[in-house]
């Protein structure tokens, strides 16, 4: 890696690491009900929501009336989101005149967005109204990360608690997340998004004069329309000037902001943030990336506050960090080394441009953004398939097999290197608590972990958390290689279309939403079984998690002892990393082999 990189990327994780403590803390008081400021200003729309919505501010639940009240608020918004689009042809606020989604498309789409996936299979500025967009979607983009959110403070009380039947209340947690944190969050990311040129509208799409016209060969065609043809039947060209061109604009930075706060990653245009409109400068590229991992990071140490020992937070962000580097370094180094292949066809991956040579560094610039170049590509990869994001601002379907193995990779960790907000930090907890279980295996001691003893019930929830997105991961992906409709829209054969396959599997069962792209995904075939895969990642994994923290919410205390495994050292960290590592390893490396381990092995001969 260059210098530039390697400033680059110390940057990153400086601003990142170092903005950890002091939003984790404001988030910590946000969950806990204590004064934050802004309660002063919104403090009265959050108790006009409570008394619109019939809630008890001060009523606390069960774990199951949690999981029950999370289950219908979000089945009220995948139908809200399914309705928006079916009948978005009638409704106002569609300045292009877009007509219905079809069904299973928007059946695909309103279940993406409800799990915090946001997998998309359509072009948003050719299928999505402004309406579908805002009301739809963007709203969405909030209440998915709040659930999220909700459910990880729902996790940290049953930790924090003893002997106690409650985990909180699921439309408190919700109203504060969103109310607290998200919105105003949003707000100052959009405004900063807008100043750097991202668009704000509610204009119909203008159509600008091309400052140098061009042309292409298009059909010859009579005057009623018709193909014109040569005496063998050859159909005739001609030149068709191109003058002008309609620019698809709307109300982007609002969307752009919320999606990469929430690690939601559903772009506004349908190349994400590799559009120069949603993504224009390399300071909009610095803030987006820093906005996916940002809120991921700092819930640590809201977690270290709300139990009363900020060592295991910080425990927990060392995991997540050196994991996050562990991967970044490779996909790099696959990136910048380029393909080995292409020199012996007289093809140069050498830098031909002095006056940028960040851009234009030699390596793999296939399907990266020049303004970009490979290194904001590949942390942008990286950390947004680390998150349960998937914005992207490159194609991963054009990185070379190990570039691309390692956001697949990640992704099939389980979204637990930061992953989602809320979400993967309660999957690392999970796995804390595994961790936790085989380490007392491996002296012969009950498990415990901040005072709990780790029992049968609990390893049987964490197993169920684990396993269930591993299980949707590999049961799609083989149904789609064996079946004629997983088979059809496969257009790359071999290994990299199987990589293809594994990769889309691989991010709806783990609620991502990036695409390795090159699969026709959106068919009645992938949209119904990758929205059964979102499902089976997204709400399996909650029930399984609120049911542990009610079980761990209503054991009492156990006192430490000189036994007891020390959860905050270093010791730990590299056991929770290996946990992990050996479970990934163990349940996709198989997989792997038959997609982008075998397609490098070939590359390099």
């Amino acid at each position: 890696m260059t210098t530039n990189g390697v400033i680059q990327v110390g940057l990153y994780l400086g601003a990142l690491l170092l903005l950890a403590k002091p939003l984790g803390a404001y988030m910590a008081r946000v969950y806990q009900g204590q004064s934050v400021g802004l309660d002063r200003v919104l403090g009265g729309v959050e108790r006009l929501i409570y008394r619109l919505s019939g809630v008890r501010a001060d009523g606390e639940m069960t774990w199951t009336s949690y999981a029950a009240a999370m289950l219908l608020f979000n089945l009220a918004g995948l139908l809200a989101v399914y309705g928006l689009q079916r009948f978005q042809g009638g409704l106002p606020l569609n300045p292009a005149g877009l007509g219905a989604v079809t069904v299973d498309s928007s059946f695909n789409t309103a279940v993406s967005f409800v799990t915090n996936t946001n997998w998309q299979g359509y072009g948003g500025e050719t299928t999505m109204s402004y309406l579908t967009q805002m009301l739809g979607l963007t709203v969405q983009n909030f209440l998915s990360a709040a659930t999220g959110m909700a459910v990880l403070a729902a996790l940290i009380r049953g930790l924090a608690r003893k002997k106690a039947d409650t985990v909180g209340n699921f439309w408190v947690d919700m109203t504060r997340s969103t109310l607290y944190i998200l919105l105003p969050a949003a707000l100052v990311l959009a405004a900063a998004l807008v100043w750097q040129g991202v668009p704000q509208t509610l204009a119909p799409y203008p159509t600008v004069t091309l400052a140098q016209p061009t042309s292409y060969d298009g059909p010859q065609t009579d005057a009623d329309g018709n193909a014109v043809t040569d005496e063998a039947g050859q159909a005739l060209t001609e030149k068709v000037a191109v003058t002008a061109q309609t620019i698809a604009v709307g109300p982007v930075a609002s969307q752009v902001a919320i999606k990469q706060l929430g690690t939601n990653g559903g772009g506004f245009f349908n190349v994400n943030s590799a559009h120069p409109l949603e993504n224009p400068t390399p300071l909009s590229n610095f803030l987006e990336v820093l906005a996916i991992l940002l809120i991921p990071a700092a819930l640590c140490y809201t977690f270290g506050k709300m139990v009363g020992d900020t060592r295991q937070g910080w425990a927990v962000l060392a995991a997540m960090t050196i994991l996050l580097v562990g991967f970044l370094i490779p996909c790099l180094w696959a990136e910048q080394a380029g393909n080995p292949a292409l020199p012996g066809l007289g093809v140069s991956q050498a830098a031909e441009d002095t006056q940028r040579p960040l851009a234009t560094a030699g390596g793999n610039m296939e399907g990266k953004e020049v303004r970009f170049g490979i290194v904001n590509s590949a942390l942008w990869a990286t950390a947004t398939t680390a998150a349960s994001n998937g914005s992207v601002n490159s194609m991963h379907d054009s990185f070379t097999p190990i570039g691309g193995l390692i956001p697949m990779a990640l992704m099939q960790l389980g979204e637990v290197i930061f992953g989602g907000v809320g979400s993967g930090l309660y999957g690392m907890l999970v796995f804390v608590i595994l961790a936790v279980f085989i380490a007392g295996l491996m002296v012969g001691r009950t498990p415990e972990y901040l005072g709990k003893k780790i029992e049968a019930f609990e390893m049987k929830m964490a197993s169920l958390a684990v396993l269930a997105p591993c299980a949707a991961v590999l049961l799609g992906t083989a149904l789609a290689v064996v079946t004629d409709g997983g088979l059809r829209t496969i257009f790359n054969p071999g290994a990299h279309g199987f990589s293809e396959v594994l990769y889309a599997f691989s991010s709806a069962s783990n609620n991502n939403g990036s695409a390795f792209a090159g699969l026709g995904a959106n068919t009645p075939f992938y949209n119904s079984t990758l929205g059964a895969a979102m499902l089976l990642g997204r709400y399996v994994v909650m029930i399984a998690v609120l049911a542990i923290a009610g079980s761990l919410a209503a054991k009492r205390a156990v006192p430490a002892s000189a036994g007891t495994l020390p959860t905050h050292t270093p010791l730990f960290v590299v056991l929770v990393m290996s946990v992990v590592l050996v479970i990934g390893a163990l349940t996709f490396v198989p997989a792997l082999a038959l997609g982008p381990i075998v397609e490098h092995l070939m590359m390099i001969g």
